[in-house]
């Protein structure tokens, strides 16, 4: 089997963002149920069957269009972290609390996007995926917060975790930028008022 070319990777590559933009708006206008596979292709000026090749299928590509999601955000938050770490900030919460800034910012940037995937209208499986992840996001911020194993510091790190969730819902769902930035101080405000540190 021959290579791909640099060129060939590139317009896969090019391929596959052009469906997920129009796929984005095609779920974004009318939901998982009603979106139509024909419009996604026309609006990517591509063939069903080159997004059968790259996703399989509707589902996929509307999966596909979730992990894409979630990678921004993990990685805004992660990049945030990392830049918060070399200031020189050591405390847990505030290290949580700059990953969770970031995570909120692209709550707003991808507004329509998380209007989509909090609206219940995905396809079977979806809302297993979408648990199955939230049960990572909170491990990953208990290893952040250092988070021991007794019941009260599993239960907190949960309810920072939700709290980070619900102001995402909050912010995608505002009427403006200035809205969205004052739900998310507030969230911060409350995740200092729950730090798992003082909670004894």
């Amino acid at each position: 089997m021959a290579r791909k070319t640099s060129w060939e990777w590139s317009r896969t590559a090019q391929t596959r963002k052009s469906m997920l933009q129009a796929a984005r708006e095609v779920f974004g206008e009318h939901g998982f149920a009603e979106a139509n596979v024909s419009e996604v292709v026309a609006r990517a000026r591509s063939s069903v069957g080159s997004l059968y090749h790259h996703f399989g299928g509707k589902t996929e590509l509307f999966l596909a269009l979730y992990e894409d999601h979630q990678a921004a955000h993990e990685q805004a938050a992660s990049a945030s972290v990392a830049r918060a770490k070399q200031e020189g900030v050591t405390d847990p919460v505030e290290l949580l609390i700059a990953g969770a800034r970031a995570y909120l910012e692209g709550a707003w940037e991808r507004r329509d996007l998380v209007r989509l995937f909090i609206e219940g209208d995905g396809p079977p499986g979806f809302e297993l995926i979408r648990r199955t992840r939230n049960r990572e996001w909170v491990r990953q911020n208990a290893v952040l917060l250092g988070s021991g194993g007794d019941p009260l510091d599993r239960f907190t790190v949960t309810v920072l975790t939700s709290i980070i969730g619900e102001a995402a819902r909050e912010v995608a769902t505002s009427d403006s930028e200035e809205d969205a930035r004052e739900v998310a101080e507030a969230a911060m405000t409350l995740i200092r008022r729950l730090d798992p540190l003082t909670i004894r």
